[in-house]
């Protein structure tokens, strides 16, 4: 293995072929070719031939193939060769499920996939972390995983957490000198950073020397990137109700097989029409089912820009009470614009907006002169910022939209960044963390001064100044001066600008630059301050959370003023507190207040996470948004972790549950009218499975109590499965959330999965199909004419489990409810019902599943009969609303 740390790096870009412009794109495709994507080898994934057999595995199915053995070997042909066909498609539609569940949660997992910040072609790109080869320069920032092992050729006070791969606690501070000795331990290793190890602070730039399973991580085989999904509360309390369900269904199949022998029925045809009933009704497939539903739903959150990184989440998003948002790209468009600058006692306006170095620095009405004062504050605005502008079908900013907004400030002022650092030699860099709220960056300049220029909160960078620069000059700041410009960063704030505070300080001789000797006894300059112009679809989804008895607080590290004005234009009015608020007030004072306060200012992640414990300690189901390494603890704490897709950290992103590709509140609160979405289609389809499967077993079970013959054969209890729990009940798994879905409160987490209400409805709708199987079987006279009757049996089970598909749908009344919006379920019914007349019609399927054509006035009869099942349930949802008010839909969701 070579020795990447020992090599110089001039001799390194000679061996790897690149330069610190980076790989051009078709390099990098012919690299990828050669050393294979960048990944490590996962667990061997379930091949499709695995997925068809384990059809063949339950204990049910292989029963049945027993009774087929049976039947060729007593002579009963065709009933074998029906029953293996049923069995096959049966087999063949619970393997197309599983194959497209596997297929979707695959393809949630790469939507999810680490991204890597590259040049390429000279240009900064974000691409696949997988896609990365040897010799690309990637850019690395705080809380970003690195992607793969690299050589360091750019160090910034860079610490990097290896204890993935060392055990080492401690962040190991990075450098770029070579290390001469050959032989060293991964620790030891100053100058490379490995293959998903953190960055936890500063920054830097490297080039990549190993990927894949030639990294670090590959050697050790560590299987990092990827974790086996694991089943969901629902899906495992679903498996215990299918379990427990499948007993009882077993017992009653058992039972009635008894009955049968004591009534002198032939013991082989109640043992096969046993068998098939409890195939058909006991529920084995609901876990299964659900995650069809969750995979079909995650991918329909995707398209609406909500990641889904962790299955439970979205049984969480149905109950969310709270949704705690960040301001800054999230209620706001993050389109930072300066708008106003004050230095030396006078305030200037800067027009124009967005990215375009387009628009005057006004003083008063006319253009300002850029006088020293003016000159010093956008020359030490734009010194302390790692951003920088450039045109790419358009102006963009690379770095933070903060710092961008402070460069495009200057170049209005024909002060240009690329420029100015051709002459400003960067000797030092602290950046930028929520404790400080501050960052600085030395220089040497041209005057051969060293000069350190910091930006950051205005009372903070203030207690940190003894001078003002007024007048071209520096003099000493007073308490007036304090004041002075306290209340102009009021005024400010107050007009919803976000300001920030610009200094410096000439450097004595000093061997280190560190935060305790550099960002003191620091001169004054000015404000500027900044705009971020509030998202109108923010405004209408906070509305929209109100109906839906969400309460969304805004969390912030803006100014308290700042805070409250953007909040009165987005409509979350009502008690704002600050940081230094919190800090008095404790985890035990804050549990007073917490209800009451729609505003959190001046806000430390520590913070995010006392909001968040306050917050479920008072029984809430809480999303919180977070975006930095430090925001990772109060995105764990969440009952839903949202992290920001553009602006967050890997660090956020690994630690939340959900990701947000469009930073956008509104994509929050999309993705909870998804969850309750997903969540009632899951309770619509159990819903219906259940009522038809109970309705089945109490008309068989019944006929058998009363002395009836068996009214259904065991090939028309299979196809009947099959036309019923396929197509009809997977279409209601893509059941489009209701109209009114956002009008109600959350869902009781508490609250099973199968309410009262249901297990009502359950009996209900069972109850009465059985009853009406029963009349026409038994009006239909199966004594003179036994296969006439079970064709009658046979078809009025079916309609009623079609019609009753319409009653599980509809979250209110049937008839109020929107017919063509589920064009899969119409589609399914049609299906289903041709296929019925296809058994009862054709001449050469009749032997097959013993029926015979049926007259136009019987199908009058069935369809009357059947159709009794959606007067009954309105009729039954009524009742239910008179006596709860409150109750939106009795039957799918509580209230």
């Amino acid at each position: 293995m070579t020795d990447w740390h020992s090599i110089p790096l001039d001799s390194l870009f000679k061996e790897l072929n690149t330069s610190k412009h980076g790989l051009t794109q078709e390099t990098a495709r012919s690299r990828l070719a050669k050393y294979g994507e960048n990944k490590l080898k996962q667990a061997k994934k379930i091949s499709p031939i695995t997925i068809f057999i384990n059809q063949f595995k339950n204990f049910l199915v292989l029963l049945l193939v027993l009774a087929i053995a049976i039947s060729i070997a007593i002579g009963h042909f065709i009933d074998a060769a029906v029953i293996g066909v049923i069995i096959l498609v049966n087999a063949i539609l619970g393997f197309i499920q599983e194959y497209k569940a596997e297929r979707a949660m695959e393809a949630l997992k790469k939507l999810s996939a680490p991204k890597a910040k590259v040049t390429r072609d000279g240009e900064f790109r974000t691409i696949p972390a997988t896609q990365l080869v040897p010799g690309d320069i990637i850019l690395l920032e705080q809380g970003d995983r690195i992607p793969a092992d690299a050589r360091l050729i750019e160090a910034i006070n860079l610490r990097i957490d290896e204890a993935s791969l060392t055990g080492e606690s401690i962040p190991i501070m990075k450098d770029i000198a070579v290390i001469k000795k050959a032989k060293l331990a991964i620790g030891d290793k100053k100058n490379c950073v490995f293959m998903n190890t953190i960055v936890t602070y500063g920054r830097g730039t490297a080039m990549v020397t190993q990927t894949g399973m030639q990294s670090e991580v590959g050697h050790i085989a560590k299987l990092l990137q990827t974790t086996e999904t694991q089943p969901t509360p629902l899906q495992n309390k679903l498996k215990d109700v299918a379990k427990t369900l499948g007993i009882a269904i077993l017992i009653i199949c058992g039972a009635m097989f008894a009955v049968g022998l004591l009534r002198g029925v032939d013991i082989f045809e109640m043992f096969i029409t046993a068998i098939a009933l409890a195939v058909a009704a006991v529920p084995e497939g609901l876990p299964a089912v659900v995650t069809i539903t969750l995979a079909i739903g995650l991918n329909r959150m995707a398209k609406s820009k909500a990641i889904v990184r962790r299955l439970p989440v979205v049984e969480t998003l149905g109950a969310a009470t709270v949704i705690c948002s960040d301001k800054t790209g999230t209620l706001t468009k993050n389109e930072m614009t300066v708008k106003e600058i004050y230095t030396n006692k006078k305030t200037y306006t800067v027009l124009g907006s967005g990215y375009e170095p387009k628009g005057e620095i006004l003083d008063g009405k006319k253009e300002a002169k850029i006088d020293k004062n003016l000159d010093m504050l956008l020359k030490a605005s734009i010194l302390c910022t790692t951003a920088n502008l450039y045109q790419d079908k358009g102006w963009k900013i690379s770095g933070d939209p903060t710092e961008g907004a402070l460069v495009v400030a200057a170049a209005k002022a024909n002060l240009i960044k690329n420029k100015l650092v051709k002459e400003y030699k960067s000797l030092a860099e602290l950046p930028f963390d929520s404790k400080r709220k501050r960052m600085s960056i030395v220089y040497a300049t041209p005057t051969n001064k060293k000069v350190a220029y910091v930006k950051g909160a205005p009372e903070i960078i203030l207690g940190k100044c003894v001078s003002i620069f007024e007048d071209g000059k520096v003099r000493k700041l007073s308490e007036l001066d304090k004041k002075r410009i306290l209340t102009k960063n009021q005024n400010m704030a107050s007009r919803a600008l976000r300001i920030l505070a610009i200094a410096y300080r000439v450097m004595p001789n000093v061997k280190k630059y560190s935060i305790e000797n550099t960002e003191k006894d620091l001169v004054f300059v000015g404000l500027e301050g900044m705009i971020d112009p509030p998202r109108m679809e923010a405004k209408k989804a906070i509305s929209l959370c109100s109906k839906a008895g969400i309460k969304v607080i805004m969390i912030t590290g803006d100014h308290e003023l700042t805070a409250r004005a953007i909040g009165k234009e987005l409509g979350i009015v009502g008690k704002a507190v600050d940081g230094a608020e919190l800090d008095r007030l404790k985890a035990k004072g804050l549990l007073g207040i917490v209800e009451k306060t729609a505003i959190f200012a001046r806000v430390s992640p520590e913070h995010k996470v006392m909001i968040v414990e306050a917050l479920k300690n008072k029984g809430h189901i809480v999303a919180m948004t977070g975006d930095g390494v430090n925001d990772a603890p109060a995105l764990k704490k969440a009952d839903i972790g949202v992290a920001m897709g553009i602006k967050g950290t890997d660090v956020a992103k690994e630690a939340s549950d959900m990701i947000l590709e469009d930073d956008n509140f509104a994509t929050i609160v999309s993705a909870v009218r998804e969850g309750r979405g997903i969540f009632d289609d899951i309770r619509k389809f159990i819903l219906y499975l259940l009522s038809c499967n109970v309705g089945e077993i109490m008309a068989i079970f019944g006929a058998s109590l009363i002395g009836l013959p068996i009214p259904l054969l065991a090939v028309q209890i299979l196809w009947m499965n099959l036309l019923t729990d396929g197509l009809p009940a997977l279409a209601l798994g893509v059941e489009p959330p209701g109209d009114h879905i956002m009008e109600r409160p959350p869902r009781d987490p508490k609250e099973h999965t199968i309410n009262k209400q249901m297990w009502t409805n359950i009996g209900l709708v069972g109850t009465v199909m059985c009853i009406g199987v029963l009349s026409l079987f038994f009006l239909a006279d199966p004594s003179k004419n036994l296969p006439y009757a079970r064709t009658m049996a046979f078809s009025s089970i079916v309609m009623f489990q079609l019609f009753n598909v319409f009653n599980t749908r509809s979250d209110g009344s049937v008839f109020k409810t929107n017919f063509f919006s589920n064009k899969y379920l119409l589609l399914a019914v049609i299906s289903s019902l041709l296929l019925q007349f296809f058994v009862v019609y054709v001449p050469f399927m009749q032997p097959l599943f013993g029926t015979v054509g049926l007259a136009a006035m019987d199908w009058v009869k069935i369809v009357g009969v059947s159709a009794s099942i959606i007067l009954v349930v309105e009729v039954w949802k009524l009742v239910s609303k008179l006596r709860n008010p409150q109750s939106v839909n009795t039957a799918i969701h509580s209230s």
